[in-house]
């Protein structure tokens, strides 16, 4: 393997070819090397990494990402994805070539982000997309070095501390929403039955068995770009069939009584998630209560059909 030697800088170069993820064929030229052999050994590495590189910038490789992944991902997820990639990992990385980024910038990178005060959780989130950037092209396009294995991840992948109420507090809150309002039965089954808040947005009246005591889970809602989106649960386990108590039905069979000209193939809640987090704030602070998310309120019966949640059910009637 020649290398040459640059007679007015007095230092060596190396001039060869190599092939590209893609498979074609590109030009190297490496200057300034003190030596002959250093120049040469340059070279020997460079090529012993692999034929295939990823000299493809981090920002291309996103568009190939997403195209690659979107049979698989929900479009919730993909927009979610979209959004934390763009706006933290692309500035940053956006330019750099993918086989280029070394443990070093991804350090330097973690330093600026965690400055910015985010949550744990969220920087454990920006964390797993960088990664899952990498192991797509290493699992996929044969990148031969992974930067994202010698790192240790940023953030936390849970909150230090669950934050839920206690029956009690649960009661002060429903009892200051009168009987008659959408939020009430919003409330009622998002606490009794632990189901997530997309789901119970995207029920409709055919999901609820008023003769076997059931609510039928099989679906999530979210609105996105101003477009109401009614798409399968995040993962198969999801769907289920919600076992629930005799006085949470009467709630939700007035509720639709009360509803005009109701479809019972049309939302019961005809609302976006964000007015129901807005409620929960409101409603909290009127009474004084702790903050906490619309989400938190499933913790105590994340597991609703269990023997133990209709015992505990029937504790508390």
């Amino acid at each position: 393997m020649p290398a040459y030697k640059d007679e007015k800088m007095n230092t060596w170069y190396v001039m060869f070819y190599y092939k590209d993820w893609q498979g074609k064929r590109i030009k190297k030229k490496k200057c300034g090397f003190k030596t002959k052999k250093e120049a040469v050994a340059y070279e020997n590495e460079f090529k012993n990494m692999g034929e295939v590189r990823m000299n493809v910038t981090l920002e291309e490789f996103v568009s190939i990402y997403f195209e690659d992944k979107k049979n698989e991902l929900k479009e919730r997820s993909i927009m979610s994805k979209k959004y934390m990639i763009d706006t933290h990992i692309i500035p940053y990385f956006g330019k750099c070539p993918m086989d280029s980024i070394t443990p070093a910038d991804i350090i330097k990178w973690q330093s600026v982000i965690i400055e910015k005060g985010y949550k744990p959780t969220y920087l454990r989130m920006l964390s797993n997309q960088l990664t899952a950037l990498f192991n797509h092209a290493q699992n996929i396009y044969d990148l031969k070095y992974n930067p994202c294995k010698k790192v240790k991840k940023m953030g936390k992948a849970d909150a230090d501390k669950l934050s839920f109420w206690t029956k009690e507090e649960y009661d002060k809150f429903i009892s200051s929403i009168p009987k008659e309002s959408m939020y009430y039965t919003i409330f009622q089954i998002l606490f009794w039955t632990g189901c997530r808040e997309g789901e119970l947005l995207a029920l409709t009246g055919k999901d609820i068995d008023f003769e076997s005591n059931t609510i039928n889970i099989d679906k999530t809602y979210f609105r996105a770009k101003g477009k109401d989106i009614i798409t399968a649960p995040k993962t198969e386990e999801s769907v289920r069939v919600i076992t629930i108590p005799e006085f949470l039905k009467q709630e939700i069979a007035d509720y639709i009584g009360r509803l005009y000209d109701y479809s019972m193939d049309a939302r019961l809640f005809p609302i976006s998630a964000c007015a129901v987090q807005k409620k929960l704030r409101t409603q909290s602070a009127k009474e004084n209560l702790q903050l906490i998310r619309v989400h938190d309120l499933r913790h105590p019966y994340v597991k609703p059909t269990t023997k133990k949640f209709i015992e505990r059910v029937s504790s508390f009637v």
